[in-house]
């Protein structure tokens, strides 16, 4: 229900507030909330004081403002990427400790690749594909996967919109992406380097839930020079039927 000059909803001004948040700035002023969000400084302090009694928003000592742990806890409850996630764990553990580099898991969310795991490696420098973050569908390997699988009607629907480059090597042609799409469910895996970040190879696998409908995309990501994809596709590809096999996927045959 709306009820701002503007006709939004109290629901989306909510939703706008609790998005402003993020990795690079977790807290901050009430005022800087309210730039960040969009919002007239009333409006979010009006909002901000509700959502801090009920834990949505916690304010901290000095007067700032961070996201509550009351979220995360709805958030987590019946969650869908939970119960993907805690499936999946111990076989990224597999993969990670085999290939020493980031492992993530990944899934399609309103149209964009979420990140809903990341085991990290100590000797990896990359600073990308963290929980929670997003990723365009066509600039990123695991996308490209989740893609390839998904029903013709939504590649279609992706591919028909503006796709911009994330890096001097993104892939933004739709064509050329269909070429790469039927490549990936040929082979069963894609690996192409620098479309997310220029230095990096993603090299990504697909995992299939009930009714062996694309569920996620498992992912290792590597520095382009040291991609050894004949080495890392059979442990994504072990692991992955693994995951397959625990949401209850029927076996698919091999090409």
């Amino acid at each position: 229900m709306a009820n701002s000059s503007s006709g939004e909803s109290v629901i989306s001004r909510v939703v706008r507030l609790m998005s402003a948040f993020d990795r690079d700035l977790p807290t901050m002023t009430l005022s800087g909330l309210a730039r960040r969000a969009g919002l007239p400084l009333t409006t979010a302090q009006r909002l901000v004081n509700d959502l801090v009694l009920h834990g949505l928003i916690e304010r901290l000592p000095d007067g700032n403002l961070r996201s509550g742990m009351r979220m995360w806890e709805l958030a987590s409850r019946g969650s869908h990427a939970l119960n993907l996630r805690e499936l999946a764990l111990p076989f990224l553990d597999d993969v990670q400790s085999a290939v020493h580099q980031h492992t993530t898991l990944a899934v399609l969310d309103r149209g964009t690749v979420l990140y809903v795991e990341r085991l990290s490696s100590p000797e990896s420098s990359l600073d990308a594909a963290h929980i929670a973050q997003r990723m365009p569908i066509h600039a990123s390997s695991s996308g490209l996967v989740l893609l390839a699988f998904s029903a013709p009607a939504f590649q279609d629907e992706v591919l028909a919109r503006p796709l911009s480059a994330v890096t001097s090597e993104t892939i933004t042609d739709p064509p050329l992406i269909r070429k790469h799409l039927a490549e990936i469910r040929q082979r069963g895996y894609v690996a192409l380097p620098g479309i997310g970040v220029t230095e990096w190879t993603g090299i990504a696998v697909p995992v299939f839930g009930p009714g062996n409908a694309i569920a996620a995309a498992l992912n290792a990501i590597v520095p382009r020079h040291e991609a050894a994809v004949p080495w890392t596709v059979p442990a994504l590809l072990t692991a992955a039927n693994g995951i397959s096999r625990a949401l209850k996927a029927a076996p698919r045959r091999r090409r």
